[in-house]
């Protein structure tokens, strides 16, 4: 396959959208570069947010195991996972990163950071309504599994 064959491939696959995400990830990042006096309140929320963001991240990779990719579109050899944070939220690596965000923008005093994390937010939705759309043609039972649990937070979206 040709390099020009294997981008398009990688952009029909959702390439466009996984290269947005690592752009606004590096955005909210560097947007937190230079830290605002904040108060020992607003560390705390932030660290807490960013340590149970990067549990969720963790946890929800090593769930998925090997169907794990960046893609919106499945793996060939994917199966559906519904179990741990999957059985909460259909979701959950991206709700892990909004966490991560939103807790760099408080901790670091960065409005900059929230603004990029509110935009990663958004293209979460596109990207995740995508994803689902290709489930839910791969896994008959995918429709049953959306009914029952909430997109990125547990009860609530």
């Amino acid at each position: 396959m040709t390099p020009q064959n294997r981008l398009q491939s990688f952009r029909q696959r959702g390439g466009d959208l996984v290269a947005a995400q690592f752009v606004l990830i590096g955005l909210v990042a560097l947007s937190g570069r230079k830290r605002k006096s904040v108060g020992s309140f607003q560390k705390l929320a932030g660290l807490t947010l960013m340590g149970l963001g990067g549990a969720v991240v963790i946890g929800s990779g090593r769930t998925l195991g090997r169907n794990l990719s960046p893609l919106p579109e499945p793996l060939d050899t994917a199966q559906l996972v519904t179990g741990g944070l999957y059985a909460q939220i259909r979701h959950p690596i991206y709700s892990g990163l909004l966490a991560l965000g939103l807790g760099w923008g408080i901790l670091r005093g960065s409005r900059g950071a929230l603004g990029w994390t509110a935009a990663l937010a958004a293209l979460f939705h596109f990207k995740s309504a995508r994803e689902e759309k290709a489930l839910l043609v791969r896994f008959p039972d995918y429709a049953a599994y959306r009914k029952r649990t909430k997109r990125f937070v547990p009860g609530v979206i």
